[in-house]
């Protein structure tokens, strides 16, 4: 009787094991398809970027300080959620808590400067409609802008799910894959950063 019933949940543990890798390995392909789409946009970029139309480009458009100090603000958070992943391992709920709270407002930091960036370039009359290399422009960087809202807003509902629930399985696994998704949009964003602007600046 003892085999009898525990052979069920060893059973069930391993799909459940299974279930979490098959979960692990979708968001991956689902990374690597948004990995294809930025391709995408960073080659129609470089195709655009030297069609001004008589219309200015980065070296009038940009400044190194505000670009460098929203830089800043990505690159930290996401160090600030590898310490709150590395709290998560050590159980410690408080810490999780205060380090995405960190993150989320240092995220959102990031989007608001970029918002504050497309707003102040079309009220200069230097909208996506200007010339191709603004319209690639603000595709880019744009649809890199809108993932991290996302993020943030998958964030906000972990914090939740952590003060609910706690640090459960299902939790540290939706965590983990937060993780993956921001730490690839950073990387992202050095690209961006690079290719975008500091390029265009020198």
């Amino acid at each position: 009787m003892s085999s009898a019933v525990h052979a069920p949940a060893a059973g069930g543990h391993e799909a459940g094991g299974h279930g979490a890798e098959n979960k692990l390995f979708g968001f991956w392909i689902y990374l690597m398809s948004d990995l294809i789409i930025f391709a995408i946009l960073f080659a129609t970029f470089a195709v655009m970027s030297g069609n001004f139309a008589g219309g200015p480009g980065p070296k009038q458009l940009f400044e190194v300080p505000y670009l460098f100090l929203e830089t800043l603000f990505l690159l930290v958070s996401s160090v600030t959620y590898g310490l709150a992943v590395i709290s998560m391992q050590s159980g410690k709920q408080k810490a999780v808590l205060f380090r995405l709270a960190i993150t989320f407002l240092l995220g959102l930091g990031f989007v608001v400067m970029e918002l504050m960036e497309f707003a102040h370039l079309i009220e200069e009359g230097f909208g996506p409609d200007k010339s191709a290399y603004l319209s690639s422009f603000f595709t880019l960087v744009g649809t890199h802008g809108f993932h991290v809202s996302c993020g943030l807003l998958w964030m906000l509902f972990m914090i939740i799910q952590v003060v609910r629930k706690g640090l459960t399985a299902g939790v540290r696994s939706r965590l983990m894959r937060l993780s993956l998704f921001w730490h690839f949009l950073d990387i992202v964003w050095v690209g961006v950063f690079t290719f975008v602007y500091l390029v265009g600046l020198l």
